[in-house]
Formats: C-alpha cells, sequence, structure tokens
C-alpha cells in the first residue's frame, strides 16, 4: 500500500516560464529528499542495473558522451556527468521521444547528511519544441505526473529494499484507485504550481483535469500534428 498524500507532499514543484539560452522555456522542478546516502542514490540513478528496479528497463551506453533508451519512452545523450564529490553530484541528458526538439533534464543530488540526499530534476522544454496549443491544453501536469512517477518509484526503491518494484507491477498499480488518486493529486498539486507562475486558477485547473483524463484513458491522447 502507498501513502500517496505522504508522497505527493514529499516532493516540492515549481514551473517557471522564462528566456534560456535566448528562448522561451518551461522551466519545471521536483525535488525530493530520499533516505539513503548519496553514493547509494548516485548508483540508484546512473546504474543500468538499478534503474530498471524503479523506473524502466533502459539500454545503451551510460557514460558521458553516450545515449540511452527507456524501454517504451524516452532516450536521449549523456551531456553531463559529475559523480559524488563533497556533498554534490549530478548529471545532464537530452529526454526526446524522437519527435521535435528533445528537452534537457538536469539531475542534482545534494548531501543532506550521512544517510539522506536530496534529489532535485530539472526539466527544460523549450516552448517552440512543444506541439502548438499543447502548453495550453494540458500545462505542466502532462510532463510532471510521469516525473512524479519517477519520483515515487525511486522512493518505493529505497523503502523496499534492493529487489524494489517490478515496472509491470508500477504499471499495473497506476491504474488501481490508489494509482489514479495519485495522478489526480499530482495533476492538482502542477495547477497550483502553474498558477503560481501566472496562469489564471481556472485555465491551470482545466488544464490539470484534461492531463488527468488522457493519464486515466477517459481522454485520447493529444494530437502530435
Amino acid at each position: 500500500m502507498v501513502d500517496v498524500n505522504a508522497q505527493i507532499d514529499a516532493v516540492t514543484r515549481s514551473i517557471e516560464t522564462k528566456e534560456v539560452d535566448d528562448a522561451l522555456a518551461y522551466v519545471q522542478t521536483l525535488a525530493q529528499t530520499y533516505p539513503s546516502p548519496i553514493d547509494d542514490v548516485w548508483d540508484a540513478v546512473t546504474s543500468a542495473e538499478r534503474i530498471p528496479r524503479w523506473f524502466l528497463p533502459i539500454s545503451g551506453d551510460l557514460r558521458l558522451g553516450g545515449s540511452y533508451q527507456f524501454e517504451g519512452n524516452a532516450g536521449g545523450e549523456i551531456k553531463r556527468c559529475d559523480p559524488p564529490n563533497d556533498g554534490i553530484a549530478g548529471y545532464t541528458i537530452t529526454w526526446g521521444m524522437g519527435m521535435g526538439e528533445p528537452a534537457i533534464v538536469n539531475i542534482r543530488l545534494v548531501e543532506v547528511d550521512a544517510s539522506s540526499t536530496r534529489l532535485e530534476l530539472e526539466n527544460v522544454a523549450s516552448a517552440a519544441s512543444l506541439p502548438e496549443g499543447m502548453w495550453e491544453q494540458f500545462g505542466p501536469s502532462a510532463t510532471g505526473i510521469g516525473w512524479d512517477q519517477g519520483l515515487l518509484g525511486l522512493a518505493l526503491h529505497f523503502v523496499g529494499g534492493a529487489g524494489g518494484i517490478a515496472p509491470d507491477e508500477a504499471a499495473a498499480w497506476v491504474m488501481t484507485d490508489e494509482g489514479t488518486s495519485f495522478m489526480r493529486l499530482s495533476a492538482d498539486a502542477w495547477a497550483a504550481a502553474q498558477q503560481l507562475d501566472g496562469t489564471a486558477q481556472d485555465a491551470a485547473k482545466a488544464a490539470a483535469d484534461r492531463t488527468y483524463g488522457m493519464y486515466t484513458g477517459e481522454l485520447p491522447p493529444p494530437e502530435m500534428g
């Protein structure tokens, strides 16, 4: 049983619409502290053997300059890789589905103390790379729910021990009452973050509702043009 409310509350979220490299971008951030030393968290988020235990099967050359592919999901290139040193670590990857300009994802680990580590995830998506009208229709929860699920998987991995949670079990869990409640709360949390970025409450809520409907199958996926 997953305490969905506790997991939602454990993550801080923000969205900021701003110029990045002279282009308008949506900068989405999430952060959560995990009960494990920085070396262990680093291994969990970079090891081809451990990543499938909490996220998805992965293939590729997982080193600086290499490329990766998640099974049935995104792929990209590894642009930066800084192993733990003096309490910090991080890496940068491109993140795309083979259509249009990929997003840039920055992962940063910060040692809180000897037994806990804060993970910060930043997703930078160029506004020009998104299909016309997609951001207005679905807002940050379109990607935010997926990232929330990833952070949940990592949390369960540390709580559940070395075996973690199998991806097929996670896929089934998503459509349970617990799983849909988690997605509803995630969508609402992203709507709140979008309002802080300046979006009107009604527009942010409508976008979150559409995204939730898309994830649960109540609405069809968006046309990608």
